[in-house]
């Protein structure tokens, strides 16, 4: 057992003081492991994962209801358009072509009062809008509008086309053209065009416009089937994959569960066999070492009694040696299981610990209580386990002069322990994320931490030292 010297001790703040001005700025936290009130393992809560679930097929229904209503728009308009093309041919060749007289090209009052006749009952309900006559050369030769017949108005290329081409065309109409002015203000309209014939062959473009409210109801229509199959079919497959989703992930919880009660024994199965070797090194070898010193000690004694310098300073010199190397073996002793752990606590075991790297030559700046925290043993099992692979980690890796170790007590029975370096450091993120093969004792570390309810965290960069944290 070794205490602290005076001039080892860290100044006021500890690990706070000292480490933290190293690594302040440089390097973020990352956590190791999480308490298992956050994180149970690496696998997440069943609950948790049925909510996401739901909540994904909320997104998949609030998108699925957005583009179908979309595609029941587009669908519907284009059967409202289709319909709108069949509703001119029909009236077209029932109703105006027979209605027709060659005085419609001249504005012969009688020709526009017998269209007019013709056309009176269908205007008259409110599927037809507006109905216009045109001539080759733009002029609107009859329109239930007045003030439009007689306008000349210039024709798209599509209307000039159907003079050429004959054929029925039907579209969403475009208000903001000249020609429909008088439409304007009553909302979105279709309109269907094609090609009719004076009894003479003149040419002329009959053209009418319907409302817009029908798309309205067969988008109301189309979207109510649509929905009616889809939202059902996605509620049923979410209520399926539910308890699939429930049952495997309790099945990955109980893998996880069974993964760290393995790897808890065995840890607690190495320990058990480090504890084997210390006692057998220690009531062996160290004890027939300690023999032996005692003997040679007594035989260089007795040759300087008798006058031989040479040997007995010979004898003195192997005494010598064999007291070093029980100091070796005591302190691989230490390394290897702290016998002081349950009897001397915990407090005593991490002084004894700094011994190891101080035979190093690497200063151990101590902060520890005056007495144990009363933790429990499970617990100073993990905060020795850690500092003692911190410690192994500094002595194989950092190259570093100094080290601060601080243990402090928290609020509700709690404990942080803080191991720091002024080491080279290293890329924390990349080391944890993508560990080199064979090397997994940080992740044995992190599981520990993390099935005995505790938290560990690092921040390390290159050039910028070590730091760990361990909360209880």
């Amino acid at each position: 057992m070794t205490s602290d010297p005076p001039d080892a001790r860290a100044p006021e703040g500890g690990v706070h003081d000292g480490a933290t001005r190293k690594l302040s700025g440089r390097a973020p936290w990352v956590v190791v492991a999480q308490r298992r009130g956050d994180l149970d393992g690496d696998v997440p809560a069943p609950r948790r994962i049925v909510l996401t679930v739901a909540g994904i097929a909320l997104l998949v229904l609030v998108a699925v209801s957005v583009l179908g209503v979309f595609a029941a728009r587009t669908l519907a308009e284009r059967q409202s358009v289709n319909d709108a093309a069949n509703t001119a041919d029909l009236l077209a060749e029932a109703v105006v072509q027979p209605a027709l007289q060659n005085g419609i090209v001249t504005g012969d009052p009688a020709a526009l009062a017998s269209l007019q006749e013709a056309l009176e009952d269908y205007l008259s309900s409110s599927s037809l809008m507006r109905v216009k006559l045109w001539s080759r050369d733009g002029r609107i030769v009859y329109s239930d509008e007045p003030r439009l017949i007689g306008r000349q108005f210039t024709l798209d290329e599509e209307e000039r086309e159907v003079f050429v081409h004959p054929r029925t065309t039907a579209e969403v109409s475009d208000l903001e053209e000249p020609e429909n002015v008088y439409e304007r203000g009553q909302g979105k309209l279709l309109e269907a065009y094609r090609p009719v014939w004076t009894p003479d062959g003149t040419p002329m473009l009959f053209e009418f416009y319907s409302p817009y409210d029908e798309v309205d109801q067969r988008t109301s229509q189309l979207w109510r089937g649509f929905a009616g199959v889809t939202v059902s079919s996605l509620l049923v497959f979410t209520a399926l994959m539910i308890p699939l989703l429930w049952q495997l992930l309790t099945r990955v919880r109980g893998a996880q569960r069974q993964r760290e009660a393995l790897l808890e024994r065995a840890v607690d199965a190495s320990a058990d066999e480090r504890r084997r070797i210390a006692g057998t090194l220690h009531d062996g070898v160290v004890q027939e070492l300690a023999g032996a010193s005692f003997a040679v000690s007594g035989a260089a004694s007795r040759a300087e009694g008798l006058g031989d310098e040479q040997l007995g300073t010979e004898l003195r010199g192997a005494a010598d040696t064999l007291r070093l190397s029980i100091g070796g073996l005591r302190t691989l002793l230490v390394d290897i299981y702290p016998e002081t752990l349950e009897s001397a606590g915990l407090v005593e075991v991490l002084r004894d610990l700094s011994t190891t790297l101080r035979s190093r030559d690497i200063d151990v700046h101590l902060e520890l209580p005056k007495s144990d925290l009363g933790l429990g043993a499970e617990a100073d099992r993990l905060v020795f386990r850690i500092v003692h692979e911190c410690f192994q980690n500094v002595r194989r890796h950092s190259g570093a002069q100094n080290v601060w170790l601080r243990l402090a007590g928290t609020e509700g029975s709690g404990a942080v322990v803080e191991i720091a370096d002024d080491g080279i450091g290293f890329d924390a993120e990349a080391v944890l994320g993508h560990p080199e093969e064979g090397h997994f004792g940080l992740r044995v570390l992190a599981d520990l931490a993390s099935a005995s309810g505790a938290e560990l965290a690092v921040s390390s960069a290159p050039g910028a030292g070590c730091r760990w944290r361990l909360t209880l």
